[in-house]
């Protein structure tokens, strides 16, 4: 009788343990965010018609490794003309995936948006209007008017991508919206452009 209790503890401490052994021991990985290398802004000119001439602009942020919010990548300085009227298109990419996120970011669009901040509108040097498709406020596509009076020819302007945030949080829809954190999501990308003015 002995020799059977003890086989039965035996085959139940080995049950217990081939149950335990099922589960996975392995935390569930977090879902994290795209990896950004390349963020490349793009100026053109519109006239008093809103239709865009002269030549594209463009000015990019990069890093080979990625662009980490509080790092440091390789930064061009944004230069354009006092009391010009620009369009102002941004371009996203992931270039270790060769992935264009700039879509992704659009099929997105409930869920992402860009938000600029910085000195240029601080101090009314620039001003800005989302100019997206649809009318929605996104960001990949915006109307910039550079004064033509700014009292200075230095400045510079940060540009937010922010995601899962609340759209309708109160102000949420002002692309200078300095206090988007309260409207809820994660911050995508966090970087600070230098500016020029000519």
């Amino acid at each position: 009788m002995k020799n059977l209790k003890k086989v039965s503890l035996y085959l139940l401490a080995l049950l217990a343990f081939g149950f335990a052994s099922c589960e996975s021991e392995d935390p569930e990985k977090e879902n994290e965010g795209e990896v950004i290398t390349d963020v490349t802004l793009k100026f053109q000119e519109l006239n008093s018609s809103n239709a865009l001439v002269g030549s594209v602009l463009s000015f990019k942020a990069s890093d080979p490794q990625g662009i980490e919010v509080g790092k440091t990548p390789t930064v061009q300085s944004i230069s354009l003309a006092k009391g010009k009227k620009y369009q102002m298109t941004i371009e996203v990419t992931n270039s270790i995936e060769g992935e264009d996120i700039t879509q992704e970011i659009l099929t997105e669009a409930a869920e992402h948006q860009f938000f600029f901040l910085g000195p240029v509108f601080d101090s009314n040097i620039f001003s800005i209007q989302y100019a997206d498709a649809g009318g929605i406020a996104l960001g990949l596509k915006n109307t910039v008017t550079v004064s033509s009076s700014p009292g200075t020819n230095n400045s510079s302007m940060r540009v937010v991508l922010r995601h899962d945030l609340n759209k309708s949080f109160a102000g949420a829809n002002n692309p200078t919206f300095a206090n988007f954190a309260q409207a809820g999501g994660e911050t995508d990308l966090d970087i600070t452009f230098p500016v020029i003015l000519n």
